[in-house]
């Protein structure tokens, strides 16, 4: 699948949700690995619209224009590698970050083919790299952008490439099992904030596209797996901590067929002054 196109094709959504138990379902979400952001497991199960600029495609083309270009929050890679694989040339410099040694491993496997070193370092903590090391940085749903971290290892005129998660995404699916949340959580990733924190580190933002976008959980199994990928959506969710929320939800889908939400993106480019 590629990482622009939409999970779950037409091809057979809610087909495991007729057909199975809400405790195979369930068993099925909970056994599933978490490792990468490979989401082809929730083909048939959950479906979710890509923005219409098509990060991964766009990235290829900001690749093959770098000298030495960085991926920060890379996941397992797959976003770098479906980017590289289309790019008519690579960055002679090119580096990736991880945080979470699952990833890391994964990532590692699947860039080091490619030329690309995979650098492990922790969320939260300074990148490892020179001042002014790098005239493009990216990265696809960092956790929490460090903004002044960027600022540091871009070139003067280098560029921040990125999609971001946008404000109060999926939330539908958070509330319903958190209840109501706080204002100020469900704007803590607006455009306006994303902006006035990039000038603050010394970046002038010259692109900031916003856009929210249909979801679709068909079944419980999809739902259980993706709050366990998901980890920051219901924090220090179990099924046995939520087994009634997850009953709950289990009939009304089969009563009233997927559960909706909206999830929210940004793409965001923002340039280093020359001067």
């Amino acid at each position: 699948m590629s990482p622009d196109r939409a999970p779950g094709p037409d091809r057979a959504p809610g087909s495991r949700r007729r057909s199975a138990s809400y405790g195979e379902l369930v068993a099925e979400g909970a056994a599933e690995p978490t490792d990468g952001w490979d989401f082809s497991w929730f083909e048939g199960r959950a479906t979710e619209e890509r923005p219409s600029w098509g990060y991964a495609t766009s990235l290829a083309g900001r690749l093959a224009g770098a000298r030495a270009a960085l991926d920060v929050q890379t996941g397992g890679g797959e976003v770098l590698d479906f980017a590289l694989g289309r790019a008519v040339r690579r960055p002679p410099v090119l580096v990736a970050t991880e945080g979470w040694a699952p990833n890391a491993a994964r990532a590692t496997a699947l860039l080091a083919p490619r030329g690309v070193a995979v650098v492990a370092v922790p969320e939260g903590a300074p990148l490892p790299f020179a001042d002014g090391a790098f005239d493009l940085v990216t990265s696809r749903h960092p956790v929490a952008p460090d903004w002044r971290e960027i600022a540091r290892v871009l070139r003067p005129g280098g560029t921040y490439f990125a999609q971001h998660v946008g404000p109060a995404s999926v939330y539908e699916l958070v509330e319903y099992f958190l209840g109501p949340q706080p204002e100020e959580s469900r704007t803590a990733r607006s455009p306006e904030r994303e902006r006035a924190a990039a000038e603050s580190a010394g970046l002038e933002v010259v692109g900031l596209r916003p856009e929210r976008l249909r979801v679709e959980f068909h079944d419980i199994g999809a739902v259980v797996h993706f709050l366990r990928k998901v980890i920051w959506m219901v924090p220090d969710f179990t099924v046995a901590d939520y087994e009634p929320q997850l009953r709950s939800l289990h009939g009304r889908m089969e009563t009233d067929g997927p559960f909706v939400a909206y999830s929210a993106r940004q793409l965001v480019e923002a340039r280093k002054p020359l001067g």
